[in-house]
């Protein structure tokens, strides 16, 4: 649902159903299939979202039958990301990630063209439209391939200069709409766009602060993640996500007011995918003003790493209201000069707290 309203569409309706196995030829079964159909006609919908990955075939067959166009989760949220890409970087990574998508549903717009016939000035290149824009595609992908190649170099170069210079980097990571934006503007005193909606930031964005005893820190802001993220979406956002294996330390922000276990284990997920999961990481447990908790109540409000068992830093925050932010800033510069590492178990939540 936050999907589909982050993109800008209406949700008229929202049909659930559950099935052992999904059906090959159109992923629900035909009584589903009916339900969603006359549900789609009553509305006068545009579109019909799925949230679930479908193949070509089920996206073509389900067109066909439910007279209404539809898309999956993965094309909805390259569309958000499309909406969401301002910088000459991101738009990259989100055309490359569009066209590696794109690349297997060519059959749905070409499947009907036959080979190009020959004759005096109708000879073609002997492939069919669908092979001719795969090529086209494919040369398209390389060349953004490249551009990111060099992206991803100068990135390198500019994480060298900072080590040279003994700077210290902080990346901020999370699930989408967990706070990151805000407490990066909170940190840093920079005013990047903040929104209540997924995706809302997707080009990275650095800046320097100083901590206590005028310590410099650069601090990274970086794409949100959700769960089911396409493994094809994470590759094209890797010249971004490169910035966290630089980092000498994550925030990982979790709003408290969601299912945070969850949400954590998905961000460790891609953290791991790339290769970063030995960096310490602070989670940083935002929005504790909507959960109706005052720094008081935040037990104990902040807690260092201890090396010794593996467990990881704790701070609870709200970015928004500035509760704890101070406290965190402490805890940084602390982590920084410790280097705790970084633990897999389930952290202590306040109310768990005996």
């Amino acid at each position: 649902m936050r999907l589909t309203e982050s993109s800008g569409l209406f949700p008229a309706e929202t049909i659930t159903g559950s099935r052992s196995r999904p059906d090959a030829r159109l992923f629900i079964g035909s009584g589903k299939m009916e339900q969603i159909r006359e549900t789609a006609r009553q509305h006068d919908a545009d579109v019909v979202i799925f949230n679930h990955g479908l193949s070509p075939a089920q996206e073509r067959n389900l067109e066909r039958e439910i007279h209404c166009r539809v898309l999956d989760r993965v094309g909805l949220i390259l569309d958000i990301f499309s909406q969401r890409a301002q910088t000459y970087e991101g738009k990259l990574q989100v055309e490359l990630a569009q066209l590696q998508h794109l690349s297997t549903r060519l059959v749905r717009g070409w499947s009907h063209l036959e080979r190009q016939k020959g004759g005096i000035g109708l000879r073609g290149p002997g492939e069919t439209q669908l092979e001719t824009d795969r090529r086209l595609i494919g040369k398209r992908i390389k060349t953004i391939r490249g551009r990111l190649d060099k992206v991803k170099s100068r990135r390198a170069q500019g994480s060298r200069a900072r080590r040279r210079n003994n700077a210290a980097v902080v990346s901020l990571v999370g699930y989408t709409n967990a706070g990151k934006s805000t407490l990066f503007n909170r940190l840093t005193g920079a005013d990047v766009y903040c929104a209540d909606k997924l995706f809302a930031t997707l080009d990275p964005v650095i800046r320097k602060t100083r901590l206590a005893d005028n310590v410099s820190v650069l601090f990274s802001d970086t794409v949100g993640f959700i769960r089911h993220i396409p493994h094809d979406l994470v590759e094209s956002f890797h010249a971004t996500l490169d910035e966290i294996k630089s980092a000498d330390l994550l925030l990982h922000v979790v709003d408290i007011n969601d299912d945070h276990r969850m949400r954590i284990d998905e961000v460790n997920k891609v953290i791991d995918e790339l290769g970063a999961r030995s960096i310490p990481q602070i989670l940083v447990f935002n929005k504790i003003d909507q959960a109706g908790m005052t720094a008081e109540d935040a037990f104990p409000g902040i807690k260092a790493g201890n090396g010794s068992n593996g467990a990881s830093a704790r701070a609870w925050v709200s970015a928004l209201a500035g509760t704890g932010i101070k406290e965190l800033k402490q805890l940084i510069h602390s982590e920084l000069e410790t280097g705790s590492t970084v633990n897999s178990e389930p952290p202590v939540f306040p109310a768990q707290a005996e």
